[in-house]
C-alpha cells in the first residue's frame, strides 16, 4: 500500500515540479488623493467572483481591529460617499478565502489583501480542505473578487487613510479603480475555451463540482457552440508511470499502453473496486466522443455524452463500463466504429496519439500555466480564476468577446447593465428617428453611428453622425437642412448626391444651415420699371403696374390686351405668310414640272429620232437613190 501511494504521488507531482506558472492579473488604480495616484497589478485569487471585463470604483476602507480578517466583523462597512466598499486586510493567520467570506459578510464589494512579505504577486487559492471538509463549504458562497496586491502599495495605501483619518485637507476618502476589463483578452468575435477535468465521479468535492458544472453549463455551452460564437474542446490530464515501476503491479492497474498513460486509483485500493487504467480509458473514450461529434458538425454533443454518462453510467452505482459507455454513444447517434478507431489498443506497447496530444497540451505556453489540477478552465489561453459557476463562467467567457460582438445572452439584463437606456450613454442620438450611435457591450458601451434601414450613418458617433450614400435624404434628410411652412417642407439634401448638403433655390447657406434670400431686396428678380417685387419663403412674388402681365424668363411686362391696330397688323402678316406660302407652292410646282420635262425629253432623245431630225435626213435618202 506505501508503494501504491509513493507512485501516486509521484504521478501527481511530476508535472508539477518542474511546472510552469503564471499569474492571473488584474489592474488597481487610486483616484484619490492625488499625490498617490498611479496604476498597480493585482493577482487574481482562485475564489469568488472576479468581474472579468468590468471594473469597480470604491472607497478603501482598513478595520481598526481584527485587520487581517480572520475575525467575523461585528459591523457593516459603509462609505461616506456610499460608494461600494473595497476592504483592505492583511495577509497571515488564516486561509485567504475566509477573509474573502467574512468581509463580504461585512458589506464589502471587494477585498484587497496585502502581502506580508517583499516577493512576486501569486496566486490566492482554495483551502485543500473545501474537497474534503463540509466546514469549509463557505468557499462556494463568497460572491466577491478578492486580489493580492504588493506590499509596498499596500503600505502606501494604510498610511493615507491614517493621513486622511487626522488631516481634512488630505481628503475624505481613498478611492480606488479596480479593473478586470484586461484580465481576460478579446481579440475577436469568438471565444476558445478549454475544460480539463475527469470521467472519475468518485474523486469527492472535485469530481462532485466538475459535473455539476457541466449539468449547468450545458445549456449556455451548446448555444454559444451552435451560434458558431465559441469553440470548446475538453480536456483529460493524465501522467506517465516511470522507466523503473513500468512492469509492477500498480504502474499495471493505473495505466495503458505500457504505463504511457496513468491515473489513480479511484478508491486508492488495488484490491477492490474499479482501477485507474478503468478512468484512463474512459477519458479516452470521451476525447474520442468530441472528435467524433466535431467531425460530423455536432461537437455540443460532448456536453450530453458527459450528462447522460454520469446518469445512466455513474462509478458510484457499479455501472462505470465499457457496455453502458457504447450504449450511450450509440444513443446519441454517434458511430461507435468511430470512436473505437480513435480510441486504438489500451494494451498495445505503442504511443496513442490521441493521450499523447493531452499531455502536450498540459504543458503551459504563451500566457498560459501548465495544467496540474482538476477541474481547470482556460479561456482565449488565460486560466480562469474564481469559483466554478455557471454563471460566473459565463461573465469570464463573455469577457472574451471583441466588444460588440457578443452574442445576446452576454447581454441579458442578468449579465451586465445596459449603458445606452440613460441618455443614450452619453452618445449621438437622432430623436426624430428615435436611433442612436449608442451599442451595448458586455464591457460597456460603445459610440458608433447605426446602419439604418440599409443608410449607413458616418461620423464620430459622440457628438455627430450623418446618413451617406444611396438613400440618405429619407433617413432625416441626411442631417443637412430642412424646413416646413405651409404644409411645404423644402431640404438641402439631394439624391442625386451621395453625401454633402445644397440649399435649394431661393435659399442660401451652407447646406446645414440656410436663410431665406431675399430677391427684392438684393435686386435678383422682378427688376424691370414696371414691376413691383414682394418677397415669399423660399421665391418672390413679381406684379406688374397697370394691364401688363410678368414674362419671369424675360423678367419683363407685357400687355394682357391688344388694340383693333394690332388685330390688324396681325392678320395683314398671317395673311402675308399664308399668300407667300401658296406661292411658293405654285411656283415650286412650275419648276418642277419644266425640270422633269427636260429631263425626260433629253432622256428620250438618245434612244428615239425626234420629227426634225427624219426631215432633215430624208434628202440624204432621195441623193443617194438617185
Amino acid at each position: 500500500m506505501k508503494a501504491h501511494l509513493g507512485i501516486t504521488a509521484f504521478l501527481f507531482l511530476l508535472g508539477s515540479v518542474y511546472g510552469r506558472f503564471i499569474v492571473e492579473k488584474s489592474s488597481v488604480k487610486v483616484i484619490s488623493p492625488r499625490h498617490i495616484r498611479g496604476h498597480h497589478d493585482a493577482a487574481l485569487a482562485n475564489f469568488g467572483v472576479p468581474n472579468y471585463g468590468g471594473t469597480l470604483h470604491g472607497a478603501v476602507i482598513y478595520p481598526d481591529k481584527n485587520s487581517n480578517g480572520c475575525e467575523k466583523f461585528d459591523t457593516t462597512f459603509k462609505s461616506k460617499s456610499r460608494r461600494p466598499v473595497i476592504l483592505l486586510l492583511d495577509r497571515g493567520e488564516c486561509y485567504f478565502a475566509i477573509k474573502a467570506w467574512n468581509a463580504q459578510n461585512a458589506g464589502a464589494a471587494a477585498v484587497l489583501i496585502v502581502d506580508n512579505v517583499d516577493e512576486p504577486l501569486l496566486t490566492m487559492d482554495t483551502p485543500e480542505e473545501f474537497f474534503s471538509d463540509s466546514s469549509v463549504d463557505y468557499v462556494e458562497k463568497i460572491n466577491i473578487p478578492s486580489a493580492l496586491i504588493e506590499k509596498s502599495l499596500g503600505e502606501t495605501l494604510k498610511k493615507t487613510l491614517q493621513k486622511i483619518a487626522t488631516d481634512s485637507s488630505e481628503g475624505s476618502e481613498l478611492i480606488v479603480k479596480m479593473d478586470w476589463r484586461e484580465s481576460m483578452p478579446h481579440p475577436d468575435e469568438r471565444v476558445e475555451y478549454e475544460f480539463w477535468t475527469n470521467s472519475n465521479d468518485e474523486c469527492g468535492e472535485r469530481c462532485e463540482e466538475q459535473l455539476e458544472f457541466v449539468k449547468n453549463f450545458r445549456g449556455h455551452a451548446q448555444l454559444l457552440e451552435r451560434g458558431g460564437y465559441t469553440q470548446f474542446t475538453p480536456h483529460y490530464i493524465t501522467w506517465f508511470c516511470p522507466e523503473p515501476f513500468r512492469l509492477s503491479r500498480q504502474c499495471k492497474s493505473q495505466c495503458i499502453n505500457k504505463g504511457r498513460y496513468c491515473a489513480p486509483d479511484p478508491e486508492q485500493d488495488f484490491g477492490e473496486g474499479y482501477e485507474g487504467k478503468d478512468v484512463v480509458i474512459e477519458n479516452l473514450r470521451q476525447l474520442c466522443v468530441h472528435r467524433v461529434a466535431n467531425e460530423s458538425g455536432h461537437p455540443w454533443q460532448w456536453w450530453d455524452f458527459v450528462v447522460d454518462y454520469d446518469a445512466r453510467c455513474s462509478m458510484k452505482e457499479k455501472k462505470y463500463s465499457k457496455e453502458c459507455a457504447e450504449t450511450v454513444v450509440r444513443d446519441l447517434g454517434l458511430s461507435l466504429d468511430k470512436v473505437h478507431k480513435c480510441m486504438g489498443d489500451p494494451d498495445a506497447d505503442t504511443e496513442n496519439a490521441v493521450l499523447k496530444k493531452e499531455q502536450e497540451d498540459q504543458v503551459g505556453h504563451d500566457s498560459r500555466s501548465d495544467v496540474t489540477i482538476l477541474p481547470t478552465l482556460v479561456i482565449n489561453n488565460i486560466q480562469y480564476r474564481g469559483k466554478l459557476e455557471r454563471t460566473a463562467v459565463l461573465k469570464a467567457i463573455c469577457a472574451g468577446f471583441k466588444e460588440s460582438t457578443e452574442p445576446h445572452v452576454c447581454l441579458s439584463p442578468d449579465m451586465e447593465t445596459n449603458e445606452c437606456l440613460h441618455n443614450s450613454g452619453g452618445c449621438w442620438k437622432d430623436v426624430h428617428l428615435n436611433v442612436t450611435a449608442c451599442k451595448d457591450t458586455y464591457r460597456g458601451r460603445v459610440c458608433q453611428c447605426p446602419v439604418v434601414r440599409g443608410v449607413q450613418y458616418q461620423g464620430d458617433g459622440y457628438t455627430s453622425c450623418k446618413a451617406v450614400g444611396p438613400g440618405r435624404c429619407a433617413m432625416n434628410h441626411g442631417g443637412c437642412w430642412s424646413e416646413t411652412k405651409n404644409g411645404i417642407t423644402v431640404s438641402a439634401c439631394l439624391d442625386s448626391r451621395l453625401n454633402g448638403c445644397t440649399c435649394p433655390p431661393g435659399f442660401q447657406g451652407d447646406g446645414y444651415k440656410c436663410e431665406d434670400v431675399d430677391e427684392c431686396k438684393e435686386k435678383l428678380a422682378c427688376t424691370c420699371p414696371e414691376c413691383s417685387c414682394k418677397n415669399n419663403w423660399g421665391g418672390y412674388e413679381c406684379k406688374c403696374k397697370g394691364n401688363l402681365l410678368y414674362i419671369k424668363g424675360e423678367d419683363t411686362c407685357v400687355a394682357k390686351s391688344v388694340s383693333t391696330f394690332g388685330w390688324f397688323v396681325i392678320i395683314l402678316v398671317l395673311s402675308c405668310v399664308v399668300g407667300a406660302g401658296i406661292a411658293g407652292y405654285i411656283f415650286y410646282r412650275y419648276r418642277l414640272r419644266s425640270y422633269m420635262d427636260t429631263e425626260i425629253m433629253a432622256i428620250m432623245s438618245q434612244y428615239m429620232p425626234l420629227d426634225n431630225q427624219h426631215n432633215e435626213a430624208q434628202p440624204l435618202r432621195q441623193d443617194s437613190t438617185a
